[in-house]
């Protein structure tokens, strides 16, 4: 999705970013992440967000189980825009964000709002900020060989016409975030250092949970 900002360098980011924390949830850059917005702490995020910079940071807690209500969280998010918004009617948010660059928390801020907020460092990963970086090392034959083996393992339907037309980048990206993996897994495929290592994560988690017959059981993937 086109932006009306520009992000070319960590410069061009808010230091400090609303955290929106949630389980098995990937954003990655120039990704598109939808949500619905519900509860009244994170509904008043949005309202602060739209305001101001526009720009969430989507984080996961780092035990799935801990349901507090602000458990500890991992160290590497993602931020992203609001580029989509609209209300319901019946009290919901529908918003979608659009990936900008992956962050590393630096400081938690005590903060009055309902929501929690951090400061945060995006240094660690300046080539978010230029797309395709990296494209070229990518073996999409074999990021496309276990799609398919997964598709035909789970009878699931998909574009493949979108598949063959995808860059490298916006291919790995989109199936890393769609796909029904756990949240350690979601967060090595987050913390992956560059599109080539990522590519070769999401390819051997792949085979591992088809080797051992997980991977969920939803019925499309588009």
């Amino acid at each position: 999705m086109v932006m009306n900002a520009v992000y070319r360098s960590p410069q061009d980011c808010p230091l400090t970013i609303p955290l929106f924390p949630l389980t098995e949830a990937l954003l990655l850059p120039r990704g598109e992440m939808p949500l619905n917005i519900f509860e009244p702490r994170y509904m008043a995020m949005v309202d602060d967000a739209l305001a101001g910079r526009r720009v969430i940071g989507i984080i996961q807690p780092l035990k799935e189980e801990d349901a507090s209500p602000a458990p500890e969280l991992y160290a590497i998010g993602c931020a992203g825009r609001i580029t989509h918004f609209a209300e319901t009617g019946d009290g919901r948010y529908l918003i979608t964000l659009t990936g900008v660059a992956r962050f590393r928390l630096t400081d938690e801020l005590a903060v009055t709002t309902p929501y929690r907020q951090a400061r945060v460092d995006y240094h660690p990963f300046c080539n978010d900020f230029c797309a395709r970086a990296g494209e070229e090392d990518v073996n999409r034959d074999a990021v496309i060989a276990a799609l398919e083996a997964f598709v035909k393992a789970r009878g699931l339907r998909i574009d493949w016409r979108g598949v063959r037309t995808a860059s490298n980048e916006a291919l790995v990206n989109a199936l890393s975030m769609m796909s029904p993996y756990g949240m350690r897994e979601k967060q090595a495929l987050l913390e992956a250092p560059d599109l080539k290592t990522r590519a070769e994560m999401l390819v051997a988690i792949t085979e591992i949970e088809l080797a051992r017959g997980g991977a969920g059981s939803d019925p499309s993937l588009q």
